[in-house]
């Protein structure tokens, strides 16, 4: 059952100037393209092949001699979730229960920004930072590479990319300024919600 590279939620210019139109046809077309494209080759044939994408990712994950099924399965989602998480003229500030549970966990908004603003800058390499939530309680995390909170029993509800190709084509060496721009002007709060009444 091979997993679909999902397009993009909106055209490749509708985060400029946060995220411009080349930074996603090379992220998108190519990274994470490639990341499918690996999974579903290293899946093939395999008792891998009819489980979701999700369920692979936990079945292989700390398995040395299954990592690079675990690499490109892990970044083909984290890829997929990711998008989704932005939107144009995203940013500001949740409402509803989504900042009720933000308020009471991190104690304000502003808490929960500088704690994923410092997950995201303190992330040394490549890696991504989350909003989970773990055991009914909100959390602010950092994976390096390709981890996926998933696999430490946590449900994903927002995550930033922080691999240098998600920003540098417009960011260069500056992540705290597209940290900045992601939280105050793409994240998609509607999806974090969505995500947070599922759970």
């Amino acid at each position: 059952m091979a997993y679909a590279l999902p397009n993009l939620p909106y055209d490749y210019t509708a985060l400029e100037p946060c995220i411009s139109k080349s930074t996603l046809e090379f992220h998108h077309d190519k990274h994470h393209a490639a990341y499918v494209n690996n999974f579903n080759n290293a899946v093939a044939g395999t008792d891998l092949d009819n489980q979701s994408i999700e369920d692979v990712i936990k079945a292989v994950a700390g398995d040395a001699s299954k990592a690079g099924i675990f690499n490109n399965a892990a970044q083909a989602w984290n890829h997929s979730f990711y998008w989704n998480c932005m939107k144009p003229g995203g940013g500001g500030q949740p409402s509803g229960a989504l900042a009720d549970k933000i308020n009471a966990d991190f104690g304000s908004f502003d808490a929960f920004v500088e704690a994923f603003k410092q997950a995201g800058a303190t992330q040394f390499g490549s890696g991504w930072a989350w909003l989970v939530l773990d055991n009914g309680t909100l959390k602010v995390t950092k994976t390096g590479n390709a981890e996926n909170p998933m696999t430490a029993g946590q449900t994903p509800l927002l995550t930033m990319d922080v691999w240098e190709h998600a920003y540098y084509l417009d960011y260069q060496n500056r992540r705290p300024d597209y940290i900045a721009d992601f939280l105050g002007k793409l994240v998609n709060w509607d999806f974090v919600a969505a995500n947070l009444a599922a759970a």
